[in-house]
């Protein structure tokens, strides 16, 4: 499901993986997020989504929206996915807290731009 038809399909899941996350975490500190081992590992499932996601968008949406940084995402992911024993759980949470929401709406952005298509 390459191209910009996929693409759509590729944004929505980043978007609603955000969206699952910000549910997950919704009036949560950071002691109850590093306390509960089942909102952490589905926040770092989510994470994954998004990265595997943003994998597979395509490379002419990768360099109209340059300003989002899709290899980190994407490496975010393998780090993951390949190294789940080594995984700083402060630096996901601050991930969560810091870049999610921005990504959130750079996908936001993109859908609009590309597709008309407010989320």
């Amino acid at each position: 499901m390459r191209g910009l038809l996929g693409d759509r399909q590729r944004l929505l899941h980043i978007y609603e993986a955000i969206t699952e996350i910000e549910n997950y975490i919704e009036n949560t500190t950071v002691e109850v997020f590093l306390g509960n081992s089942m909102m952490r590992f589905a926040c770092i499932k989510q994470i994954e989504i998004i990265g595997e996601a943003a994998n597979h968008v395509s490379d002419e949406t990768k360099q109209k929206f340059s300003d989002i940084q899709w290899r980190q995402i994407v490496g975010l992911r393998h780090v993951l996915v390949h190294e789940y024993f080594g995984i700083d759980e402060h630096l996901v949470w601050q991930i969560i807290i810091t870049d999610l929401p921005m990504l959130k709406l750079a996908v936001q952005n993109v859908l609009l731009q590309e597709f008309g298509t407010a989320v």
